[in-house]
């Protein structure tokens, strides 16, 4: 049997920019750890698998794996998997795209040539630095703000950094972070030019990610983050990885609108 997947780069200006996922559209459920292979087969930071949940095809189950653990929230492959649903004609333009998901319901909507995602909002405490991050990222603590994710095992930590500079520049030691954090590690600062209010990059070592290009969950912590820091509830983010990617947000006290282009760049069948 065949089964259609894509490639899709999200968060993207053009081809080979953004962050690139896998979408599996399947007819109904299939075994978790047969979709964990396919996501290792596929070897990108997430794959995304599509079930419908009643027979209209108007609403469907969504999960997301890495090539190692299933995840709770995806923010690039939830676009990617909204792409791939209007662009194949599963649903119309003028449709709303419907997720069941680990995180709730999830919805997207087409705006012109973009894609609006409400997402939950992840809200933020002090927090301890745990011991040996700041060496395994490179940095003196006192260059920091570290905030956690409240409520969930994947927490993320974030870290203020004094600069855009700072940001771009960072080298962290992938090996000792693996060894010193087992959760999702998200630095960003201002952005240094007019064009964007913030700018971030995420390391996901626990989730078998080095550095993950383009990350739309990690906008849900930020949104909230940087709206109270500047006083703003609509943003434009750019997320500084080597490929990179504008991200939009817009924050309303409990959810985020997440804003991003899609393009897909490859098209198959799964033969197993």
């Amino acid at each position: 049997m065949k089964i259609p997947i894509f490639q899709v780069d999200a968060f993207a200006s053009g081809p080979f920019t953004g962050n690139p996922a896998a979408v599996c559209v399947l007819d109904g459920p299939r075994e978790s750890e047969w979709m964990q292979q396919v996501a290792m087969e596929m070897n990108l930071s997430e794959t995304s698998f599509l079930v419908p949940r009643d027979a209209h095809h108007r609403e469907f189950d969504l999960r997301w794996f890495t090539p190692a653990i299933e995840v709770p929230l995806c923010g690039h492959a939830t676009l990617a998997s909204s792409h791939i649903l209007w662009e194949t004609a599963r649903l119309r333009t003028d449709e709303a795209a419907r997720f069941h998901t680990l995180s709730g319901w999830l919805t997207a909507k087409k705006s012109g040539d973009q894609i609006e995602m409400d997402f939950p909002a992840i809200l933020h405490e002090k927090v301890a630095l745990p011991d040996r991050l700041a060496e395994a990222l490179g940095l003196e603590p006192n260059d920091i703000i570290c905030n956690r994710g409240l409520g969930k095992e994947d927490s993320n930590f974030l870290l203020e950094l004094d600069s855009e500079e700072t940001v771009r520049n960072l080298k962290p030691n992938f090996e000792l972070l693996r060894r010193t954090v087992n959760a999702g590690i998200i630095v960003t600062s201002r952005g240094s030019s007019s064009k964007y209010d913030f700018i971030s990059r995420y390391f996901a070592c626990y989730a078998g990610i080095d550095e993950d290009p383009v990350t739309g969950s990690a906008h849900c912590m930020l949104a909230p983050y940087w709206s109270a820091k500047l006083g703003k509830v609509e943003m434009l983010a750019f997320q500084a990885s080597a490929r990179g990617g504008e991200v939009g947000v817009r924050f309303n006290g409990e959810r985020v609108v997440l804003i991003g282009q899609a393009l897909t760049v490859l098209q198959g069948s799964l033969l197993c």
